[in-house]
């Protein structure tokens, strides 16, 4: 039995960030994973996310493969009674130059691996892990190659099946929506000028996030039966199909394979650890791919459990520890899950109220300045739409004074 400091299960995103992190942070790391299969699909990192990432050198990696997100727009395509107003979110009202950016999953996994070869405190086995246990004052890891690690802390980061989170005996509450969602990327003869534009249909979010050049990923969600006739439609008839969804922004729109979809669900754990265990990313929470808040809240995770493993650095795994990781991401995570469960329930609800609701809420962000601000502060990190309000009243009162 070998005995090391911390071992990371999972070799995704997630898992692969949480390992380098912890690496660089000096602990003798373990990541035990096999090779993740290739992903297509796009990430848009916000907020914390690129700090965080940026402290570990993956954007410098990445370059230009990250797209900036310069503008959110919100489109109501319901065609109800009640319409909310078109609505721009600019991250220059807010002093950035972008709120994050987009960035394919395959080669974001490319830059996270490039460098945690490269890290000395870093050690990768390409195999699964088993289950773990306690023994005495340690975490035992048992591996599919018939090795075991005796380690203080075991991250786990396995997957919404997780292997450790059942062998910790940690429940997992789970719920479906009665959507599925296409996942594709698409090129176009218009230039996106790095704006995002979220279509909101009766049938849920349509997200066209920009992509490096005039390339652009697309979030549809709808009704499963229309999702699995849209998916296998002819690229070409699909590529028109989703230009006439975007009322022509973009120009002329060409569908690449692959054409991913998949039933929209989402889960939540009764506790972030175990003894010597803590879950990050979807091991710990699942959500549907609405409001980029999946990776992003997985690597808030992946900075929490750092963070608090360093100011615990004699022993990373103590109870006292993993306490306050648990608090740490309970109120952060059950917020997220309540924001995006109201968004995709108020598309999908044909009560007049609930119409009205979203409207007035919309209209005022656009005619509120203030309000809109710290939308997108609270949106990026949460705590900081309260803490900017003095921010933007001085600007405010800066403009109005000259």
């Amino acid at each position: 039995m070998e005995r090391r400091e911390i071992a990371v299960i999972g070799g995704g995103l997630a898992g692969t960030a949480t390992a380098l992190a912890l690496a660089r942070a000096g602990f003798d790391t373990v990541l035990v994973a096999p090779d993740a299969p290739a992903d297509r699909r796009s990430t848009a990192l916000i907020g914390r996310s690129v700090a965080f990432l940026s402290d570990l050198g993956i954007f410098e990696a990445l370059g230009s493969k990250a797209e900036p997100l310069a503008v959110m727009r919100l489109i109501d395509d319901t065609r109800r009674l009640l319409r909310a107003p078109t609505v721009e979110f600019r991250a220059s009202e807010i002093g950035l130059s972008a709120f994050g950016y987009n960035v394919l999953n395959s080669d974001l996994l490319a830059a996270l691996k490039a460098q945690a070869a490269d890290a000395p405190q870093l050690e990768r086995r390409d195999t699964a892990a088993r289950s773990y246990r306690i023994e005495g004052e340690r975490a035992v890891v048992e591996l599919a190659d018939g090795g075991s690690l005796a380690v203080d802390l075991v991250v786990a980061a396995d997957g919404r099946r997780s292997p450790m989170r059942e062998a910790a005996g940690i429940g997992l509450r789970e719920w479906s929506y009665p959507q599925s969602a296409i996942v594709l990327n698409f090129g176009h003869r218009i230039d996106h000028r790095s704006i995002s534009t979220e279509f909101h249909t009766r049938s849920g979010p349509f997200t066209q996030v920009p992509l490096p050049g005039r390339h652009s990923s697309l979030v549809w969600v709808e009704e499963p039966k229309l999702a699995e006739l849209y998916a296998e439609l002819a690229p070409e008839k699909l590529s028109r199909m989703i230009e006439d969804r975007m009322q022509s922004i973009l120009g002329e729109v060409t569908v690449e394979e692959p054409i991913q979809r998949f039933p929209l669900s989402g889960a939540s754990v009764d506790r972030f650890t175990g003894d010597r265990l803590a879950l990050v990313g979807e091991a710990a929470h699942v959500f549907p791919p609405i409001g980029a808040q999946g990776l992003n809240l997985g690597l808030r995770d992946c900075e929490d459990i750092v963070r608090l493993a360093c100011e615990s650095r004699d022993d990373p795994g103590a109870r006292v520890t993993l306490l306050r990781y648990d608090a740490s991401r309970r109120s952060d995570v059950r917020s997220r899950t309540i924001g995006v469960d109201l968004l995709n329930r108020s598309l999908l609800a044909d009560f007049l109220p609930s119409q009205m609701a979203r409207s007035v809420g919309l209209g005022a962000m656009r005619a509120l300045p203030l309000l809109r601000q710290f939308a997108m502060r609270e949106g990026l990190s949460p705590g900081a739409g309260l803490t900017g309000i003095p921010r933007s009243l001085r600007e405010r009162i800066g403009r109005h004074e000259t």
